[in-house]
């Protein structure tokens, strides 16, 4: 297991939200957080592998929700490796997240669109 400094070896990592703020990172051309993410001082990311723990905890049942995957080499320093649940390091980045990093995004109908990314 890599140490909090070191970054483990991933390009993708993935971001849960809700339409209207994912409407609103696109006409700014950036997305700044969540209320949660604003509160923290960071915006939450998960992995693959963790997506589906971020989702049952804290959208499971929730309507409107986005899915994004974002190249996490494009965001540079910005982008810390921190313990989290469990004590397993989960991507924080420390300012707005450009969406000329995100590769995709999609509506986050079921469940198994999460669970598809660890499979």
């Amino acid at each position: 297991m890599p140490m909090p400094w070191q970054k483990p070896v991933m390009a993708t990592i993935y971001k849960i939200l809700f339409a209207n703020e994912w409407r609103e990172a696109k006409s700014e051309g950036r997305y700044r957080g969540s209320p949660d993410d604003k509160r923290d001082g960071f915006i939450h990311f998960s992995t693959a592998e963790q997506t589906l723990g971020t989702y049952e905890k804290y959208f499971s049942g929730r309507p409107d929700l986005m899915l994004a995957a974002i190249d996490a080499d494009a965001l540079g320093d910005a982008l810390k490796w921190e313990p989290s649940r469990g004590g397993a390091l989960f991507p924080h980045l420390y300012g707005d997240l450009p969406l000329s990093a995100v590769r995709w995004s999609r509506v986050l109908v079921s469940i198994d669109d999460v669970k598809q990314l660890a499979s």
